[in-house]
């Protein structure tokens, strides 16, 4: 997956995605970007509560449900692990859609390293860049400091064009 407005950020657990990501978004919008997320979670999802409407319409057999009100809606599918692809044709466009986690997925990457597990960038040709707190030993990718969310931000919008 090449989609130029596709861009990752993965690494291990706790390594700092969610806070880079709520950092990298609040950046992009102020300059001026619509921007989607997705995150990818490894446990079932469940945004709905036993005894709400909402939830007996799906307990009864709904395929999709749509949660209406105030500012916001969701929708909730029944389906087997939702593809990436099929999550982002159903988003609304943006300028940039940033991913948190499907690390396995063919697209541009941001590895968040933290002093924790393996190096994900030998063996994932899709991890464009690191972001650590201190330079990597082994870094041969663009490294920038986890808190340098200018720099980082520019990074990744230097990838829209390509």
């Amino acid at each position: 997956m090449r989609d130029p407005r596709v861009f990752g950020i993965t690494g291990w657990k706790n390594a700092g995605k969610t806070t880079l990501v709520e950092r990298l978004v609040a950046e992009l919008v102020r300059r001026g970007f619509r921007v989607n997320t997705i995150k990818h979670g490894h446990h079932d999802l469940d945004v709905d509560q036993p005894g709400r409407d909402s939830y007996r319409h799906r307990a009864a057999g709904a395929t999709e449900v749509a949660v209406v009100g105030g500012h916001r809606y969701a929708i909730m599918r029944e389906q087997e692990d939702a593809t990436l692809a099929e999550v982002l044709a159903r988003l609304a466009p943006a300028d940039l859609v940033l991913i948190e986690g499907f690390k396995r997925e063919p697209h541009r990457k941001i590895e968040v390293r933290a002093g924790t597990g393996e190096p994900m960038a030998p063996n994932d040709p899709n991890i464009v860049a690191i972001a650590a707190d201190e330079r990597p030993a082994d870094a041969t990718l663009p490294w920038f400091r986890r808190d340098d969310i200018a720099a980082i931000a520019d990074f990744v919008v230097g990838t829209l064009s390509r």
